[in-house]
């Protein structure tokens, strides 16, 4: 049996550079939703379509999931039923773009491996979501074993954020709009594949090569490009160009090097003496780049 449940799509702030552009994802977690919710932004039409059992994130992180499916017509369909594939076969008629997650085998089970849909609906255009491409394609995994390769994690601490995830959903998007593009002048519909493997490496790449070491140019090497306690929490200071750092050097009438540079120790017992919220209140007022550290948890639209 397929649900035909289907949710308005609420309004958020958009362009229209991409009015007309209709969007069909059936993929769950954050890699699709985001993707989706971009596209959203941007001005595509979209419909997000879920299995009976729903989302995952809807159970595991609520609020996400709803900030996630903003701007969305979101269906629920039983793709494995007879009137759930028609209604999958419906929603491809009119699309553009079908973004997937699922493995290519279980998308032929369904009747959506990529030469079916060709050959259905050749001007439509598929971006699938996979673990891994290449000779990996059939490893396990999840963001978490992703960024493991990619030297992107510190044990014992868990990633702050789930980057394979997120950095995949803007691969999704420009993996997309490439496809779109390669549409306006073949006149046919092209599929294209995004590892999440492959994102974390390649997003990792600042670390493979040293950039952020303890130590290094961005990992705390530098005085004015560092975090600092303030008297209530922390502060975020990235004074990296010369017209930035003389800035914060005259305001605060430091000492400096030969190289115009003051100490890290000098900083640290100034940063102490107001709360984070002050420091950014006060560099705003000074055009030089500093921000309080907002905690995890702290939700911004």
């Amino acid at each position: 049996m397929t649900s035909l449940q289907s949710t308005p799509a609420e309004s958020i702030a958009t362009s229209d550079a991409l009015e007309g552009l209709t969007v069909v994802s059936m993929a769950p977690n954050i890699p699709g939703p985001a993707a989706a919710r971009r596209f959203a932004e941007l001005g595509a039409r979209v419909t997000k379509v879920e299995p009976p059992t729903g989302d995952l994130l809807s159970l595991i992180c609520p609020p996400y999931y709803t900030w996630l499916r903003e701007g969305q017509q979101v269906e629920v369909v039983d793709a494995k039923s007879p009137e759930g594939a028609q209604r999958i076969r419906e929603l491809l008629q009119e699309a553009d773009l079908l973004i997937t997650s699922q493995r290519p085998a279980a998308l032929q089970r369904l009747g959506l491996g990529w030469e079916c849909l060709h050959a259905d609906f050749p001007q439509l255009c598929q971006v699938a979501v996979v673990g891994s491409t290449g000779e990996n394609a059939a490893t396990a995994g999840h963001d978490l074993t992703y960024q493991a390769h990619a030297g992107t994690l510190q044990p014992p601490a868990m990633p702050t954020v789930p980057l394979a995830d997120v950095g995949g959903a803007e691969r999704t998007v420009s993996e997309g709009l490439a496809a779109i593009y390669t549409r306006s002048a073949t006149g046919e519909g092209s599929y294209r594949e995004v590892g999440l493997a492959n994102v974390a490496m390649d997003f990792g790449r600042p670390a493979q090569f040293q950039l952020t070491s303890p130590g290094a140019f961005l990992g705390g090497g530098m005085p004015q490009y560092a975090l600092y306690t303030a008297k209530d929490g922390d502060v975020a200071l990235a004074a990296l160009e010369p017209h930035f750092l003389r800035r914060l050097v005259d305001h605060l009438e430091l000492t400096v090097d030969d190289r115009g540079v003051p100490t890290a120790e000098e900083l640290e017992a100034i940063f102490l003496g107001r709360t984070a919220a002050e420091w950014e209140h006060w560099a705003k007022q000074r055009d030089i780049p500093l921000a309080a550290v907002r905690r995890a948890g702290g939700v911004q639209k």
